[in-house]
């Protein structure tokens, strides 16, 4: 059975095209392979990149701009009933919603 490769997927608030140009220009051998932008659906500003698909030395890499995200602070919070409520909260979105999350981890 071949191995299947594995593609690192990094996230950016807004600097995905400007980090993948910055990595082609330091390793020689790379390329980008697509860019996706947001549509009129969002959450980006429409037209913005949503990611781009890029390969150093053919390894591929994906770079998001997904935004600044609390989840991984309300999640890891030192008290529990806090981070339990956060978790509990999102176990039930199919969309991650940061505004609710945020009342579940302020206890309303």
């Amino acid at each position: 059975m071949p191995v299947q490769a594995i593609t690192p997927f990094l996230w950016f608030d807004h600097e995905a095209e400007e980090a993948a140009n910055f990595y082609m220009s330091v390793f020689p051998d790379s390329r980008i392979v697509k860019v996706a932008r947001y549509g009129q659906a969002g959450p980006g500003p429409a037209g913005s990149v949503m990611t781009v698909e890029f390969q150093l030395h053919g390894q591929s890499f994906v770079a998001l701009n997904g935004g600044p995200t609390a989840l991984p602070k309300l999640l890891s919070d030192p008290d529990p009933a806090r981070s339990t409520r956060v978790m509990k909260a999102m176990l039930t979105m199919k969309k991650l919603d940061l505004h609710a999350l945020q009342r579940a981890y302020d206890g309303a």
